[in-house]
């Protein structure tokens, strides 16, 4: 079973990057945290963009391992 209170950090520091996200008219939804990957879809301007990996690992990942103690990496709900 999943522990909600990761569930909502994940999601609390989410909300932290969507404004950035969102600026370039992007956003980032959570699909699942499954054995330490939080999985996330890129939505809007974000679907397919070319700096997409980087906005995962070098942006939305970096956040994630930083402020919860329980992820190990982020991956697009794709892979």
């Amino acid at each position: 079973m999943v522990d909600e209170k990761v569930i909502s950090a994940i999601k609390a520091t989410l909300d932290k990057v969507r404004p950035f996200l969102q600026r370039d008219g992007g956003d980032v939804e959570f699909d699942s945290f499954i054995d330490g990957v939080v999985y996330i879809k890129m939505v809007g301007a974000c679907e397919g963009c070319a700096f997409i990996d980087n906005t995962i690992k070098d942006g939305i990942e970096i956040i994630l391992l930083e402020e919860v103690k329980e992820v190990k990496a982020v991956k697009p709900v794709s892979e």
